[in-house]
């Protein structure tokens, strides 16, 4: 489905592709009044959400900033996207099989030599995956925000997802904010929702309170009220939707490790993303809110540590004073705050 455009003179157009193992995906590629100058960027959502991420309304967007400065834009909705049927998936799924060919599909649409990519959690972290591990040689420059190779969390954090989370992958096999808006019928999901009701208070929105409860220990989790304007608040409510529990067990797995975790299903991953140098001649631009309190900022020192190790002084780390996970993004002032660092960083 072909969403509207945040803006009269941008149009979308939905391209579909297949994954390595055959799964539908599709890219969104957004355009302006005037053809593209710059290159392709590919922009990647995180988990449960979707391409439509980046495009809160009634506001400039990513999406918009990006277009306005000549790039060539394109969204991807890998297998995470709340737009496809809920699937199992996990990291290394995403890593081998989406990401490939996502970019694949961009350089053959528009006959470019590279693509540049702006990804952002569990986004970030399949697509560095993927890059480090040698999958995406075509791609030269990398802006990830909140995490990307280290998910470092808070304690309480930590306790849900090692001891919380195995719990609730045996009973049920997602789960999903868009509950508080939709009651489910399943009695342990009402249970959940119940639960978010009795324990989180930040705002009247239980949509909202739901994706605090899901990804991380914060009262919002993943913004800060004050980052987001009334409309982005209420838009949230229709953007966030099921989250399978195997990627929890497996991001768990990789919180103990202090790195990400892969199985042992695909050769085409190393069975250590630490034991050996990154496989490609990307460049880095790890981006972190201050205030995140989904993955620490700690999360990304951690991967520039290892990247700069490997090649110093050519990635670089921003901390961003005064956001949080997702504000960083589609935050009211973003478009002053943070949307500069990411052009810079595509534009170098």
């Amino acid at each position: 489905m072909t969403p509207e455009p945040q803006a009269p003179e941008l149009e979308t157009d939905v391209v579909p592709f297949r994954a390595g193992d055959g799964m539908a995906l599709n890219l969104h590629h957004v355009t302006g009044p005037r053809p593209p100058t710059r290159g392709p960027v590919l922009l990647v959502h995180g988990a449960g959400v979707r391409a439509n991420i980046f495009r809160p309304p009634g506001q400039t967007t990513l999406v918009d900033a990006l277009v306005a400065e000549g790039w060539d834009v394109w969204l991807e909705n890998w297998r995470a996207s709340i737009d496809l049927p809920p699937t199992e998936w996990d990291l290394d799924q995403a890593a081998v099989h989406d990401h490939p060919a996502a970019v694949d599909t961009v350089l053959r649409h528009t006959g470019a030599d590279s693509v540049k990519a702006v990804v952002h959690c569990q986004g970030s972290s399949s697509f560095v995956l993927s890059s480090v591990a040698g999958l995406l040689p075509k791609v030269d420059t990398i802006v990830s925000n909140a995490m990307s190779l280290h998910p470092v969390i808070s304690r309480y954090a930590r306790f849900k997802i090692q001891v919380v989370v195995p719990r609730f992958a045996k009973l049920m096999p997602f789960l999903s904010p868009r509950w508080g808006l939709d009651p489910p019928v399943d009695l342990r999901a009402r249970a959940v929702v119940g639960f978010v009701r009795l324990t989180h208070h930040e705002c009247d929105h239980i949509v909202c309170r739901m994706v605090s409860f899901t990804y991380g220990a914060g009262f919002p989790a993943l913004w800060s009220h004050e980052n987001i304007s009334d409309a982005t608040h209420d838009w949230i409510d229709r953007e966030f939707a099921d989250v399978p529990f195997s990627f929890f067990l497996q991001m768990g797995r990789s919180v103990h490790r202090g790195h990400l975790v892969t199985s042992d299903r695909f050769p085409q991953l190393p069975a250590s993303i630490v034991a050996q140098p990154p496989q490609t001649d990307a460049r880095f631009t790890l981006l972190a809110g201050r205030n995140n309190r989904c993955f620490l900022p700690e999360s990304q020192r951690r991967t520039f540590a290892f990247l700069d190790t490997h090649r110093p002084g050519f990635h670089d780390l921003r901390i961003v004073p005064g956001y949080g996970h997702l504000d960083v993004l589609f935050g009211r002032n973003a478009a002053r705050d943070t949307y500069p660092a990411i052009v810079e960083a595509l534009s170098r």
